[in-house]
């Protein structure tokens, strides 16, 4: 029982923010709560990356499906809590933190394990760290793109199911999308690039054709196609959001479904 009361502390923190968020958004003082908002999200992401690094590396290296989810989770925090510092990204509460909180909680189950030997390759170790931020940035860019859905219905008075108090300028959101799917792009590409390299190296065993690859190269076009447009033809609002969308389903159908399918269900 120990054990799991610093998952508790990091699922009550994360929670307890989201949560106070949609009260003190509605009062007019809302900047002091922010603030503490800001430093209790550090707080548990100082919590979270222990936990991760406990799970991880103590003992194993151990890519379970849970780890890698909650290590996902994480890094979305992070970056979610960087921008915030800087593009005052207060609404994005809603969603970043409620799913963090939920996969924060897997690792300590100890389910799904996947216990690697000793890792010595800096080339290993590098494609999983380049991947795990792709998908962050990744899961990021589609939070974003939902909140920025929001906030167009709500500039042309549209029913919405999610009521927020207020939203960054909509071209301000708009370029922060495309700087966070640009980078997400460059990283998923150098992912791919050293998985059909130097598969033999870092998995030991040629790389093969299968609905993991076939997704992530698909992704990869989805992504290219939208920077693409974005950049020739000034794709923006709602055909961008859509692309971002699309691009992030089959983006998480190659990771996600294959390996929640093998460790989870087959327990492999």
């Amino acid at each position: 029982m120990q054990k799991f009361i610093p998952y508790l502390a990091l699922v009550f923190i994360y929670l307890a923010v989201a949560t106070d968020f949609w009260r003190c958004a509605k009062t007019p003082a809302v900047s002091q709560y922010l603030k503490l908002h800001t430093a209790m999200i550090a707080i548990g992401l100082i919590i979270h990356g222990w936990l991760l690094y406990q799970v991880i590396f103590v003992n194993s290296f151990n890519l379970g499906f849970f780890n890698v989810m909650s290590a996902i989770a994480w890094l979305t925090v992070l970056i979610y809590w960087i921008a915030d510092l800087k593009h005052e990204l207060t609404n994005l509460q809603a969603f970043v933190l409620p799913p963090a909180a939920i996969f924060a909680l897997l690792p300590a189950s100890n389910a799904a394990n996947h216990v690697l030997p000793a890792v010595e390759s800096p080339l290993f170790l590098a494609h999983i760290a380049i991947a795990l931020t792709a998908y962050s940035l990744f899961t990021f860019g589609t939070l974003h793109a939902l909140l920025m859905t929001i906030a167009e219905r709500s500039l042309h008075n549209k029913p919405t199911l999610i009521k927020l108090p207020s939203f960054p300028p909509l071209m301000v959101m708009e370029k922060l999308l495309f700087r966070i799917i640009s980078l997400g792009f460059i990283l998923l590409t150098i992912t791919l690039i050293s998985g059909m390299l130097f598969s033999e190296e870092i998995f030991g065993k040629p790389m093969q054709l299968n609905h993991k690859s076939i997704f992530s190269f698909a992704s990869w076009f989805i992504y290219g196609g939208l920077l693409f447009g974005r950049y020739q033809y000034g794709w923006r609002g709602i055909k961008a959001i859509r692309w971002t969308l699309a691009g992030f389903v089959l983006l998480m159908l190659a990771y996600v479904g294959s390996k929640f399918i093998l460790q989870v269900l087959l327990g492999r």
